[in-house]
This record gives C-alpha cells, structure tokens and sequence, in this order.
C-alpha cells in the first residue's frame, strides 16, 4: 500500500533531547529542543494502524485510517509522538495504569468507559461474521451454528461475543502471530468476528475464496484515546487539532482513500488468474 500522505517520523535519538519531565507537567510550555514527547500505543490492525519497522536512522512511521489522523493531530496540536506497538491487550493495561498515554484505535463501549479519556472518534467501523460455508443474520444465529469463531483477543468484539452469551468453547481469542484467516482455510475455526476493513484487507492476500458476510451485526467508533489520568491541555489540543481535520476534510479524504484502495486491491484479487 503506497504512502497516502507525507508519513509522519519519530525519531528515538531525538527524543532523549526533549524533557523528561512531560509526564508530571504537559500542560506547561515545551521544553528547549522540540515539542512534548508523548508515548502512543499502535495496534498492528491495517488498514486502521499499522506501526512501520522502524528504518536505518530509526525512524518510525505510522499509517494507516486512524494512524495517519492522529500523526497529523499530533502535528499540528505540537506533540512528538512516541509510538509502540505491543499485544493489544498489554498496551490497553499499560495506558489504562498510566498518565498521558495515548492509544489507538479503541472502540468506545461501555465496559471501557471509564477506563480512559476519550479524546476524539476518528471514524465508525461496522464489524461482522466471516466464513467460508455458514452465513448468519444475528448473533443467536451465529450462536447456535459456529461452534468456534475467531476473535482479537483484548479486542470489543471479544467482549461483544461474551455478552451475547457464546460460551468460552466458541470464542477463539487470537494470540500473537495466529493468523485467523489461514485458520478459516484449515478449518481449525468456522467463523471470525472481524471488523469489516480489516477483513477485506487481509483475505485477499491469502484466498481468492468467496467469504459469506452477515450483515454489520456491531458498531462502534474508533478513538484516539488516552490513560484515565490524562492532562486536561494535551486531551484539549488533540481534541481541537482533530475537529480541525474533519472541518477540512482531511479525515474524510484519508478514510476515502484508504477504502478505494481496498477496494481495489479486493477486485484485482478477483479478476487475478491463480498460479498453478
């Protein structure tokens, strides 16, 4: 997927020259060197944030929807982010225990409410069951015919699968390095409850396989969050920074952009004549 925007650097070397003492007072002026350095938690979750390896100069960048968003928010709110890609499960522990820490891309739900501060939706994703023989409609179908569905551990969707009542047999929590749809093609699972941009992202790099899709059965919007105990100036400046990109359309060009390519890429999949 080539670059959408000029991508956004963070540069560990340069960031040893900035305060240390950020933590303790964000909302006072930036020190002598640069802007406040701020830790950002990254799910690795293309087309929605991805956490590119960092290069020879060590050098980080950030794609994807909600990662190029809160880049340029940082940009021009004047933040240095620090970004980190660690198990999803480990950085919402982390951010949620810590002070000034910021995470994407989190789904508002209840269960989480008053775990961080919310700072700002970047976008809304639809999320859906996905399988190669059983299409449902509703979750008590889908209760009833998959015996194991596929799910991000750490994830709302894995919580959304608790709360209507599938069992701790059905709910397949995904850990480190599994990939859920090679899982599909085995058949280890029969389904995977998956937002819907992420899956039409990833199935075409594996099968040109048909996927029967139920109907959005779960909405949420995706956030740039930040730890419960968060200052109240940097929760300000991202806010403003990012009701700033979505007045110039910003948002909507990079959301639009990165679907078209999607878009694209799943169509190419299809017309493609398999190797032999």
């Amino acid at each position: 997927m080539g670059h959408l925007t000029k991508p956004f650097r963070s540069t560990r070397k340069g960031l040893r020259l900035y305060c240390t003492a950020w933590v303790i007072t964000l909302a006072g002026p930036a020190c002598a060197g640069g802007p406040p350095a701020v830790d950002l938690y990254v799910s690795q979750s293309p087309p929605l944030t991805v956490l590119e390896p960092t290069d020879q100069e060590g050098n980080n960048r950030i794609t994807g929807i909600v990662g190029e968003v809160t880049a340029k928010a940082a940009t021009l709110a004047g933040y240095d982010l620090h970004p980190q890609a660690l198990p999803w499960a480990r950085s919402q522990r982390i951010v949620r225990s810590g002070k000034n820490q910021l995470i994407i891309p989190l789904s508002r739900t209840s269960d989480r409410e008053d775990q961080y501060t919310w700072i700002a939706p970047v976008m809304t994703m639809d999320r859906a069951f996905f399988s190669l023989d059983k299409r449902v409609d509703t979750f008590e179908q889908a209760r009833l015919t998959y015996g194991r569905v596929a799910v991000g551990m750490g994830s709302a969707q894995e919580q959304m699968l608790r709360d209507q009542g599938f069992s701790a047999e059905q709910i397949y929590s995904l850990k480190i390095g599994e990939n859920p749809a090679q899982m599909l093609l085995l058949g280890r699972v029969d389904a995977w409850f998956n937002g819907v941009p992420e899956t039409r992202y990833f199935w075409p790099q594996v099968s040109d396989r048909p996927l029967l899709t139920s109907p959005a059965l779960m909405k949420s919007d995706l956030y740039l969050a930040c730890s419960k105990i968060c200052d109240p100036r940097m929760v300000d400046d991202f806010r403003k920074a990012i009701q700033t990109l979505r007045s110039d359309g910003t948002v909507q060009r990079i959301i639009d952009t990165y679907l078209a390519r999607i878009a694209a890429h799943a169509s190419e999949s299809v017309h493609a004549t398999p190797q032999q």
